[in-house]
């Protein structure tokens, strides 16, 4: 009996149906001058060792990199692009391209499903941790992604970090601001569009969607009370009209904030104040190590707020904060490519601060 292999399936089923389910929120602000900015946070009970990754234009990717002896669907990329990696791996899984399509992965875990790798689809194979550097280098509006997805067949591949696949489900939005959840499901692959500018992780999209009728009470005015019998009765203070709203970390509940959060924000009139006003409302929904946690065989596990990103579509420029870093900064998706010089490039000068790589307090 090989107790290796028994406790390593134990951790990893543990981590599929744990309570704490890697709770990423994400939204779309509309600016009036016609700017999408999708923005979302990134949490994970550890450091998930992000850095800024480019890969320029003309870049060959041959996929299945995880699988040793394997190779699978091989392209090269139509537009650079760039973002954060995950687990120190040529992936980018938060990013934004030269079209300025954007692209975010949000855990889906108890819910994605992928096809089996065979012989029959190996040529035609990209692992769901990869997908975001199909989508990207390959395409500019959310009509070509569709399109695009008959090409390609996504498997999981064994992810060391997490001992399992990696379980995603896919946010797109493109310059246009359109913007669609992909899920890959034991039901296949759904399209959903996204017309409440929100994301979060598990159940399915349109579950998400069916459950924001269990709100239809909230409003950002405050409520005027009720008489009864004779008597007044007033609101104790403001708030009211988001009486119910729900407050706690669990994905359905940050739906419902999200969705309410995103689409009763004042305007924001050009990118600048588009990109603050993201960071600001993303700021409901940072997780500080300690409140979310779920005992593990090898202590606590505690999720936790590792970055936060927000993109201009227009320009291609990708915001980002981190955990022990709250200033935002800023990397120009032109400036970096050039930088690049035509190869696969980590910014190891502007490698973000997490809570494991400085000193702890």
């Amino acid at each position: 009996m090989n107790f290796k292999k028994i406790i390593a399936a134990a951790f990893a089923l543990q981590m599929i149906f744990m309570p704490t389910s890697f709770g990423c929120t994400g939204i779309i602000i509309k600016t009036e001058n016609g700017i999408s900015i999708p923005a979302r946070t990134m949490e994970f009970g550890f450091d998930v060792r992000s850095k800024l990754l480019a890969i320029p234009r003309g870049t060959t990717i041959k996929f299945l990199s995880s699988i040793d002896g394997k190779d699978g669907y091989t392209m090269t990329t139509k537009y650079g692009f760039a973002g954060m990696n995950a687990v120190e791996k040529n992936i980018v899984v938060d990013g934004v391209n030269e079209a300025g399509l954007y692209l975010g992965c949000f855990y889906f875990a108890g819910f994605a499903s992928y096809e089996k790798l065979t012989s029959e689809n190996q040529s035609r194979a990209v692992s769901s941790e990869e997908f975001g550097n199909f989508i990207l280098g390959s395409f500019a509006s959310i009509d070509e992604v569709i399109k695009g997805l008959n090409d390609v067949t996504i498997v999981g591949s064994f992810i060391e970090d997490i001992q399992g696949e990696a379980p995603f489900h896919y946010a797109v939005t493109d310059k246009s601001g359109r913007s669609v959840v992909i899920e890959y499901t034991k039901d296949g692959l759904q399209i959903y569009e996204n017309t409440v500018n929100a994301i979060c992780n598990n159940p399915t999209y349109d579950w998400h969607l069916t459950n924001l009728r269990n709100y239809v009470n909230l409003a950002p005015n405050n409520a005027k009370g009720f008489s009864l019998n004779g008597k007044n009765y007033t609101p104790l203070g403001e708030g009211t009209g988001m009486l119910g709203l729900p407050g706690d970390y669990t994905s359905p509940s940050r739906f419902v904030r999200a969705t309410a959060f995103v689409n009763t924000t004042l305007p924001s009139q050009n990118i600048e104040e588009g990109i603050f006003r993201a960071f600001h409302l993303l700021n409901a929904f940072d997780i500080p190590k300690g409140v979310v946690r779920q005992p593990t065989p090898d202590g606590v596990h505690t999720d936790y707020t590792v970055w936060t990103s927000a993109v201009d579509t227009k320009n291609s420029v990708y915001y980002y904060k981190t955990y022990k870093n709250q200033n935002v900064r800023k990397l120009v998706l032109k400036d970096i490519l050039e930088k690049a010089n035509g190869k696969m490039y980590v910014i190891e000068s502007e490698t973000p601060l997490t809570y494991d790589t400085v000193i702890k307090n």
